[in-house]
């Protein structure tokens, strides 16, 4: 499977979402500013390798630090967070990944009696140490997501599981193996069948671009859909179960994930269809009670207004583009983490399953 961030030994190693399916191109990115303007363009994207990304991020933009003072660097180190915290405000795993950081630094000057210049170095080798800890960490969580999501998807002796999906929540939204579908690409190594319909996620066509292409790479028989067809395969009994991922989970269990989400999710209610959200705890925001104080990301009016390279709307007309929507938690069947399946109510079982993190 593609890899979507690998340490090159001196840069971090993005596969360029933005070329896909027609191009396999990779980036090498050097410095915080770099990574800045991969996560803002989707270069990278899904919340999981966001994450990853950033916390590379805090590395190469602390890698030349001169400070010889702890007071000094924890200045820079703030700064740089701060800075590529503007690059996304919706998924969670940013932020994780930047605290997480902050934190490596703190514990790190309690190990040993150093000079502080010293201890800056030290601090420095572990912000690229933890960095390549997530890597592997992410590929653990996305493997026992798949299992723990593998068992609630049916099963059927004369044909496949038909699966539909909206946006990517595959492998190129995590490190390697995926969240919304680990438990497909578990099931099929255990030899259970699978058909995805993928919705091709307007106006980015996340689905049709990346969902679609890494379904091929990997050998699962996967159908594009427009997004206003979800409703027709429903009726027609062509789908046997609904997984999403998410980018943010409040307490309650209401769900941010890409826009159009919403509309699957009442769909799925009224064609009595399970709805899951596939979610690394990671993604989980406890400090939020609903879904209400998830900030949205506004994007650019052009990904509305030109398509395919030519305008596909009229000149100065008003656009409304959220990259996300909230999917509120009664329509939600289960929400499934590494650490096992989270019920209704989710304000209880969401919070035991993260206290296990």
């Amino acid at each position: 499977m593609l890899q979507t961030i690998t340490w090159t030994g001196t840069a971090a190693r993005l596969l360029d979402q933005t070329k896909l399916p027609t191009q396999t191109t990779y980036v090498d990115i050097t410095d915080e500013k770099q990574m800045w303007d991969a996560i803002k363009r989707l270069v990278i994207r899904g919340a999981p390798a966001i994450g990853v990304a950033a916390a590379f991020g805090v590395y190469l933009g602390l890698r030349h630090s001169t400070a010889d003072s702890l007071k000094d660097f924890d200045q820079e180190l703030d700064q740089v967070c701060a800075y590529l915290a503007t690059s996304r405000p919706t998924a969670v795993n940013l932020f994780w990944a930047l605290d997480r950081q902050k934190h490596v630094s703190q514990e790190t000057r309690k190990q040993g009696s150093r000079t502080e210049e010293q201890m800056v170095q030290k601090i420095i080798q572990r912000l690229l140490a933890e960095a390549l800890t997530m890597i592997d960490e992410d590929n653990r969580i996305c493997r026992s997501l798949g299992q723990y999501g593998l068992p609630l998807l049916p099963t059927f002796p004369d044909r496949p599981t038909n699966i539909l999906t909206h946006c990517n929540a595959g492998g190129l939204a995590t490190v390697q193996f995926g969240t919304a579908l680990a438990p497909i690409y578990v099931g099929a190594e255990q030899g259970r069948r699978f058909h995805i319909y993928a919705d091709e996620t307007r106006p980015l066509l996340q689905g049709s671009r990346i969902t679609a292409f890494e379904l091929q790479a990997a050998g699962i028989p996967a159908t594009v859909i427009c997004d206003n067809m979800a409703a027709t395969v429903m009726s027609q009994g062509k789908v046997d179960a609904i997984i999403v991922g998410t980018d943010r989970v409040a307490a309650n269990g209401d769900v941010a994930n890409k826009i159009g989400t919403l509309n699957v999710a009442i769909l799925a209610k009224y064609y009595n269809l399970p709805f899951y959200v596939a979610a690394p705890t990671s993604s989980i925001d406890l400090t939020l009670p609903t879904g209400d104080q998830i900030p949205i990301e506004q994007r650019d009016p052009a990904e509305i207004t030109h398509a395919l390279g030519r305008q596909t709307a009229p000149t100065n007309i008003n656009t409304f583009n959220p990259a996300f929507d909230i999917t509120p938690a009664n329509l939600v069947t289960a929400i499934i983490t590494e650490h096992g399946i989270a019920l209704p109510p989710f304000t209880d079982s969401l919070k035991k399953l993260c206290d296990q993190r």
